[in-house]
């Protein structure tokens, strides 16, 4: 543990109620918890430590065996879940231990007194950032509190950036949680810089130069953005000064933008919605283009041409058609080959081809014989080779090093563990740079070229639904594939396209010959077990080791490379074999019959191949590399401390992790530690991460200035709260009560109560109803979210779950079993505070019931059910409002009939049923669907006759009398007395 953890769990210890600690990321947060976790003694009561993410419980724990070598069983904090019986739960609750415990569990376990609050000694909250007014963790602590004055509070944060989301939410969190203190932790702190930079890490700053293609890309897709952010601007609705490129570099800018424009949503314009959503995309292709090899990327867009949305913006802009065009240029050439002379697919060859071909008017038919080339080019990432670089001097230094020293190792030095870390941001990247290493770039982007080939095939053979093409395309340009060309030019547009993809189908046909014959001969069996056990060893892991041996499937691999290369002719001609084609590959056979009248001009179509021969006899010239890690930093796993790493390289560089770094460092003083960072010169990839920084301090500034200028009432700590407290919120009094009052005797005051089901602690509801003094009885409910009453059942809804229980049919079968066990089934929609209070603007609500229309749903459920109630509430406390109004003039709801309500026994008798109505269900449906029967005499029907075989044989005049009109009647009687048809 660092110096500054101690002065942390120093001030947390001064103060007995607690505090909220704010950290900057990456300062071993989890250390600092599983040390508080070592402090803690089972004689001072139960520590709780509330809703931790998979990642941070795994830290902790680890954190917690690093510390102490033979850790006892009882130090190591358990998880209470849902699966334990409530009392086997109170026998842990009272055992003085350290407990894993989600909200949802602990207030369940609070309101029925499973958990006695005498009992719990602390609570340890580790999502500060994410805690508001109507979370259940403030519910929990305000029960805790009233009951426990004694108890104290520890909430942490390591994302600063979060805590200054909104108008003085360290403020609010601090009157949630009933804290005083505030404690920040920078890293520019005193403390925190001096144990940092007592010992720091030899570093070496690598500046890669990008590709031109990757800086073209990058300058159209920031200049694509920067006008999106203009169209915004223009609505005059957001606040400018967050619309800047550097912020949409970020995550959080999508929620910045959203959390701004989310209240008056239903009246933007579709087109600043796209815009929204554009930027979201712009940012992936930004961290994409620095993250994915070549063939990756092409294909990523590829998929964002086919699915985006005719509406987007973004894709029609200007320089919209330099970023796939570049990318196209990293994986393959296209051109034509004329008279021994190569077309290329440039806009400044075409152009003149064309205007050639419009003043010389040449017929097609006159035309010299074509040859569609498509010439590979497999452009390499510019960190692949300086990554093997930066490996193959890591070798040669251990190498001098272990030839120079002849003397022992000093005492006081570690032992170099001779591992070399190589960080990257997600999974997908550790498995490519594994196989860079291991098989060669080369060989890496080749197979990657194969597959997005072979996907070409796989995408043409599936299956096409018989649907009517419009006439009128609904996108133009790249959206749709064709390349946008000047004017007068439309002519060959659609051809070149089609030329293009008819290219690339005929190139993978060739790899899939070529398949097929490497599955007829086989594969070297030594070769083929060796990665079969690679690829499964490829599992859920996040760090992967190799080492720089070169297995045997490379070098076959580059031996046929080579021989390529020596050839005499290097160009295949994919027309030659034809036929052979045909008959090998059926399915792709089939599909260039289709194309061969269409592309009849062409002669040959000729795939040049990218061959290096210097790939593979580099590989095996090259020297032994020293034993590789790769870690993936998507997967928050903290493994500096397991593997004890002599090298670093920081591959994707991350603030959080160059901390991590850091703090490693600093608690091994002692131990040589070098890391390498690798950035792309002048690429968003550095702006990214100097923004990081810049932003972490500005929110770090923004708090100090809040810290300064805080309003903390004298009763923060919760002391003042009990019964008695005037801050405790004074339970409703029952207004079903007498108004006249003779001898002005006062009537004791009736709790109003509210039966809730488990499932709902998910939301903030029940906090607000207690916050209103209403007694919450949570219980396992069959029919309804919350009882009111024995009349009222309320099945509530967000605006997310309506439009999921619709599209289901879920909330169908709920209304239908609350209107018949309940009088008043009521469906509560409600909405967000902070989101439009409307399902969508009115401009887009049609007169037609359409079955899309989520309000032609909601009508047609309410001529379904006449008795279903629908009330709109705008917030949580809008919620509590109307509950409070709809019990007015209610008895209590009765908990044992609630919960026996829908559960039958098990002879299938619902035991104290308290159905409005008792019938059958099935012919009640069956009798309001023949003609003739309305909703207005339906129930006539019912009373006149006991069943269908019996309505059936009612006379015109009774069904006239029970109908209402002999219309109705005689509509009815055609009906059941007309023939069946026969076909004889």
């Amino acid at each position: 543990m660092v110096q500054f953890h101690e002065h942390i769990i120093t001030d947390l210890l001064d103060d007995p109620g607690g505090g909220l600690v704010v950290l900057s990321s990456g300062l071993a947060l989890p250390k600092l918890i599983a040390s508080l976790l070592l402090l803690h003694h089972p004689s001072q009561g139960t520590l709780l430590l509330l809703s931790p993410s998979p990642s941070v419980k795994s830290s902790i724990l680890s954190a917690l065996q690093l510390q102490t070598p033979n850790p006892n069983p009882q130090i190591l904090p358990s998880e209470i879940s849902s699966d334990l019986p409530s009392h086997h739960r109170l026998s842990l609750y009272s055992s003085g231990a350290a407990f894993f415990v989600t909200a949802r569990i602990l207030i369940v376990d609070l309101l029925t007194s499973r958990l006695p609050p005498s009992a719990v000694a602390g609570i340890l909250l580790l999502n500060a950032h994410s805690l508001s007014e109507t979370a259940t963790e403030a519910f929990i602590v305000r029960i805790l509190r009233s009951s426990n004055p004694s108890l104290y509070v520890r909430a942490f944060s390591d994302k600063p950036h979060a805590m200054i989301a909104g108008f003085a939410k360290a403020e609010r969190i601090l009157k949630c949680l009933y804290l005083r203190k505030l404690h920040l932790w920078p890293r520019f702190q005193v403390y925190v810089s001096q144990d940092l930079e007592r010992d720091p890490p030899e570093v070496v700053d690598i500046r890669v130069s990008m590709s031109a293609h990757m800086r073209a890309i990058q300058k159209a897709v920031i200049e694509v953005m920067d006008a999106c952010l203009k169209e915004i601007r223009k609505t005059n609705k957001v606040d400018v000064e967050d619309l800047t490129v550097e912020n949409g570099l970020f995550k959080s800018f999508d929620e910045i933008v959203r959390r701004q424009l989310d209240p008056i949503w239903h009246t933007l314009g579709k087109k600043t919605k796209q815009l929204v959503s554009d930027l979201k995309t712009l940012r992936k292709l930004l961290d994409y283009l620095v993250r994915y090899d070549a063939v990756t990327y092409l294909k990523y867009l590829d998929s964002l041409r086919a699915s985006e949305n005719f509406r987007s913006v973004w894709i029609f802009a200007e320089s919209s058609y330099k970023i796939f065009e570049c990318a196209k240029k990293r994986v393959y050439h296209f051109g034509r080959l004329e008279v021994g002379k190569l077309v290329g697919k440039s806009r400044s060859a075409t152009t003149k081809k064309r205007k050639l071909d419009e003043t010389n008017k040449v017929k097609e038919d006159s035309l010299p014989p074509t040859s569609v080339v498509l010439e590979e080019v497999l452009e390499e990432a510019p960190k692949w080779k300086v990554l093997r670089e930066v490996l193959e001097e890591i070798a040669e230094e251990r190498e001098k090093q272990a030839l120079s020293r002849v003397e022992p190792v000093v005492d006081g030095e570690e032992d170099d563990s001779g591992i070399v870390l190589v960080a990257c941001k997600d999974e997908r990247s550790c498995m490519q740079l594994e196989d860079c290493i291991t098989k060669g770039p080369h060989k890496v982007m080749r197979e990657e070229w194969e597959k997005y080939l072979l996907s070409k095939i796989e995408l043409r053979v599936l299956p096409k639904h018989n649907k009517k093409k419009a006439k009128d395309p609904k996108g133009f340009g790249i959206l749709d594939g064709v390349i946008p060309i000047k004017s007068g030019q439309k002519a060959e547009a659609s051809t070149i396209s089609k030329q293009e993809h008819d290219a690339l189908l005929a190139a993978a046909a060739e790899i899939s010959k070529h398949d097929k014959k490497d599955v007829v001969v086989g594969d070297d069996p030594q070769s083929s077990a060796e990665s079969g056990g690679r690829a499964k060893g490829r599992g859920k892991g996040t760090c992967r080791k190799t080492s720089g041996c070169v297995p045997v499937s490379v070098e076959r691999h580059s031996t046929s490379v080579n021989e390529g290369a020596t050839n005499d002719k290097p160009e295949m001609l994919a027309s030659e074999n034809w036929g052979q084609r045909n008959e090998t590959n059926p399915v792709v056979g089939d599909i260039f019959h289709e194309r061969e009248p269409k592309v009849a001009s062409l002669d040959k179509v000729i795939l040049r191949k990218h061959c290096q021969e210097g790939d593979a006899t580099s590989l095996k010239n090259a020297k032994q590399l020293p034993p590789v890690h790769f870690y993936a930093l998507e997967s928050n796993q903290h493994i500096l401390d397991i593997l004890k790493p002599s090298t670093i390289i920081v591959y994707h560089p991350d603030m959080a992790f160059v901390r991590e770094i850091e703090i490693y460092k600093a608690e091994n003083p002692n131990k040589k530690l070098k890391v390498y960072f690798l950035f792309y010169e002048d690429s968003t990839e550095v702006q990214k991460f100097d923004s990081s920084i810049r932003r972490e301090n500005r929110a770090f500034e923004s708090l100090i200035r809040q810290k300064s200028l805080m309003i903390i009432p004298v009763d923060q700590d919760g002391r003042c709260l009990g019964p008695s407290s005037s801050l405790d919120p004074q339970p409703i009094t029952s207004q079903n009560s007498i108004t006249r009052k003779a001898g002005g005797r006062k009537e004791a005051e009736k709790e109003i109560q509210v039966i809730v089901d488990m499932r709902e602690f998910m939301s903030s509801l029940p906090n607000v109803l207690h916050q209103k003094g209403m007694r919450i009885i949570p219980v396992t409910l069959e029919v309804g979210d919350y009882i009111l009453s024995p009349l009222i059942c309320v099945e509530r809804k967000s605006i997310q779950d309506l439009f999921g229980s619709f599209a289901s049919g879920r909330l169908y079968h709920q209304v239908e079993t609350m209107a018949r066990y309940y009088r008043i089934p009521v469906l509560l929609i409600e909405f967000s505070q902070d989101k439009s209070f409307s399902f969508q603007s009115a401009s887009d609500i049609g007169d037609d019931v359409t079955p899309n229309s989520i309000l032609s749903k909601l009508s047609l459920l309410v001529i379904h059910f006449p008795r279903l109630r629908i009330v709109w509430s705008r917030s949580l406390y809008a919620t509590a409002e109307i509950f409070a109004s709809l019990k007015s003039n209610q008895d209590e709801p009765d908990e044992a009939k609630a919960i026996r309500v829908g559960v039958p026994s098990e002879e299938g008798i619902v035991d104290n049923d308290v159905r409005a109505e008792n019938y059958n269900t099935s012919a009640v449906e069956f009798l309001r669907r023949l003609p003739g029967v309305t909703d207005s005499n339906y129930r006539t029907i019912m009373d006149g006759c006991e069943s269908l075989s019996e309505l059936a044989l009612l006379p015109v005049e009774k069904l006239a009398e029970l109908m209402g009109g002999q219309k109705a009647a005689k509509t009815l009687r055609d009906f059941l007395d007309a023939k069946y048809p026969t076909l004889l």
